[in-house]
């Protein structure tokens, strides 16, 4: 999602943005670092049927045909994990065109999010960098993932307990500036919001 206009865009759009930004954008399937076939934004695909939904086009930009989708699954499939995105290319991959790729992201984000809202009370209350912080990590450890595998941060964030937010929001298994900007976005929950001039 590239925002590209004037006005400041609102705590779901820095989300998105961001979430490109930390997971990449790869328009074909690759395996991800614990083997699961993923496209776009980190999206995972579990299965043949899913990746065949998907709107992937050819080469030429036509609609590629649910056969040679699953095909490409399965070839991706037996290859290794964690490699760079352009090892898992083929010249006949099917591709997801970015503006697919946008939609499957907030869709997918849309969804998490409602869950979150459900599970946190308070959450439409919350500062927008806090949102934005629970957003990125219902991304990557799923939202019940987060939900049920941070409840002293999650006490933290419904008392407003923001350093302790931060101190309490560390992930596995991802880079470290991706845990310091999480961290760094409950703190400026804590901070008093910005005054126009």
């Amino acid at each position: 999602m590239r925002y590209s206009g004037p006005i400041v865009p609102t705590y779901f759009e820095q989300s998105l943005a961001q979430l490109e930004i930390f997971e990449g954008s790869v328009a074909w399937m690759y395996l991800d670092t614990r083997s699961n076939v993923t496209v776009g934004v980190g999206l995972m695909l579990p299965d043949r049927a899913t990746a065949s939904a998907l709107a992937f086009v050819d080469a030429a930009g036509d609609p590629s045909a649910p056969a040679d989708i699953a095909a490409d699954f399965d070839r991706v499939s037996a290859l290794a994990p964690a490699m760079r995105p352009q090892f898992y290319r083929a010249p006949t991959s099917p591709q997801l065109p970015q503006t697919v790729i946008d939609a499957n992201l907030s869709e997918v984000l849309t969804r998490f999010e409602a869950t979150v809202r459900a599970g946190l009370a308070g959450y439409d209350a919350l500062p927008d960098s806090a949102k934005m912080a629970l957003l990125d990590m219902a991304y990557n450890l799923g939202p019940n993932g987060l939900l049920k595998g941070y409840p002293k941060m999650l006490q933290a964030v419904e008392t407003g307990n923001w350093a302790e937010a931060a101190a309490q929001c560390a992930r596995g298994g991802i880079g470290a500036a991706r845990n310091a900007w999480t961290s760094q976005q409950f703190l400026a929950a804590g901070l008093p919001p910005a005054q126009d001039s």
